[in-house]
């Protein structure tokens, strides 16, 4: 199938789409770091590209199957202000794509709208913008299926996120949730090898304070790690006041002078990946290092050879680190995707 890559970011939706075996026709991005390295890794040679949503016309859309969409999630988000569909600009964007469909006629309509967004937009406002969602795609003609899914089933991440299916009323297909979860990876493997450029993320963190990073930038010396034989004691607001973290184990390095922090431990997977590159892994000598930016790609389910793309165009650490804390799971889209397929194949 066809589909469009609306807020494509780097492009984990479309490497996921493209994974599955469909084709993308367009995408739009208005980051221009973004586009950078989406223009590095795909090749974009006849596609329709636009860079702002809300100056799109539907004259200038070509037609596609499928739309795929992950809207700003800034005003949602619980790492953003919380201001939801009322007050907030950005996630109202979501409003945009679908004014945008109700311009469309019947038949140049996508059959099937694939979202993503943080899980937080299920509770945001009492429920009130998700339940706004869900009356907007049903009075477009869709009919909506949902399902929170951590990135843990496919990747070393724990990271949960919001998708959604719209299925056009007239061409209905059956459900495409729940996915199977075999909840079986592992940080192992994980570390990047043979780095060619020693950078301050490849350093360790002493025990005596958080990061180099942080030390240099905050004067933060606030000693939570403790090393003992087998494990690294994590200072942390449980009932033990610590957690005993192992080689492989990710360890989250925000908020370091917080007394009322829990969950800086994930065993044997990372955490959250956040756009600052502030997650760390506890490697097999019991030191705490950050994560690369190769490792942070992924753990997003990146080849290493799309990030090389990306990274040789001339970007920045910072915005590799960013770009990939944005991003959705490759491999979680290919699977949602991959019941797209089998279930178009049934109706056949």
């Amino acid at each position: 199938m066809k589909f469009l890559d609306l807020f494509s970011g780097i492009g984990g939706f479309r490497l996921g789409m493209e994974q599955a075996g469909h084709t993308c026709v367009g995408y739009c991005e208005i980051d221009k770091f973004s586009r950078k390295s989406y223009e590095a890794i795909f090749d974009i040679k006849g596609e329709w590209t636009a860079h702002d949503i809300t100056t799109v016309r539907i004259t200038e859309l070509p037609t596609a199957d499928i739309w795929c969409f992950g809207f700003p999630c800034q005003d949602i988000s619980l790492a953003g202000k919380l201001r939801g569909f009322t007050t907030g600009h950005r996630s109202s964007l979501f409003f945009t794509v679908t004014n945008l469909i109700k311009q469309l006629p019947d038949n140049r309509r996508p059959t099937i709208l694939f979202i993503e967004n943080v899980k937080n937009l299920l509770s945001i406002n009492g429920g009130l913008d998700f339940l706004r969602v869900q009356i907007e795609l049903y009075q477009l003609g869709y009919d909506v299926e949902w399902s929170v899914l951590d990135s843990a089933a496919l990747v070393p991440q724990h990271r949960e996120r919001l998708f959604i299916v719209g299925h056009l009323r007239t061409k209905r297909q059956r459900q495409v949730f729940p996915i199977p979860d075999n909840g079986t990876t592992t940080t192992k493997g994980l570390a990047q090898v043979n780095p060619t450029v020693t950078h301050q993320y490849e350093r360790v963190y002493d025990p005596d304070g958080i990061a180099p990073t942080l030390v240099a930038t905050s004067g933060i010396r606030t000693k939570i790690i403790t090393p003992t034989q087998k494990s690294l004691k994590v200072s942390d607001a449980t009932h033990r006041g610590y957690t005993n973290a192992h080689s492989g184990d990710g360890i989250s390095l925000t908020y370091p002078t917080s007394q009322t922090r829990r969950g800086r431990v994930a065993h044997k997977k990372a955490h959250t990946l956040l756009t600052d590159g502030s997650e760390a892994v506890v490697d097999q000598a019991l030191r705490i290092r950050r994560l690369t930016p190769l490792e942070y790609w992924r753990l997003q389910g990146f080849p290493d050879e799309v990030f090389y793309k990306a990274k040789d165009s001339g970007l920045s650490d910072a915005q590799l680190y960013k770009q990939a804390g944005n991003s959705v799971t490759v491999p979680i889209i290919k699977a949602i995707v991959s019941r797209f397929q089998l279930l178009s194949d049934q109706h056949k």
